[in-house]
């Protein structure tokens, strides 16, 4: 209707919307055509690392914890914190951490840690004397 040299009041009315709300529409057609009138998601908030960090993030929980450094045999979505506070200096809560382990394709749910002077063949010696039930 705007197009056809209506009055923006008519046209806005008769199409059950705001005045304001056609203004915008009119803008964001003179500026892009029919392609600006699709909706656009909204911008939000930026992300809190960067893609090379979540890349760094990823390695550091794949590669597991070194107890002398990081104090810790497995890691915890608080042990994470900590690690993502120190290196990038960003702080966020742990169930944020959880969600980027999602994010990233792994689990919260870490296997038990193995012993350092674990010993495979005692293991299996053990297993093959075992009595049976």
């Amino acid at each position: 209707m705007v197009l056809d040299g209506r009055p923006r009041n008519e046209a806005a009315s008769s199409n059950g919307m705001d005045r304001q709300t056609l203004r915008d529409w009119v803008h964001r057609y003179n500026e892009a055509g029919v392609e600006g009138l699709r909706s656009r998601p909204p911008p939000g908030r930026p992300a809190f690392l960067t893609d090379q960090q979540m890349a760094e993030l990823y390695e550091l929980v794949v590669k597991g914890p070194d107890l002398a450094v990081d104090k810790s045999v497995r890691w915890r979505c608080a042990d994470l914190r900590e690690v993502v506070k120190r290196r990038f200096s960003v702080e966020v809560h742990e169930s944020t951490i959880g969600k980027w382990l999602h994010e990233l394709g792994l689990t919260r749910l870490q296997p038990r840690p193995v012993h350092p002077k674990k010993d495979p063949e005692a293991e299996t010696a053990f297993k093959k004397t075992l009595p049976a039930w």
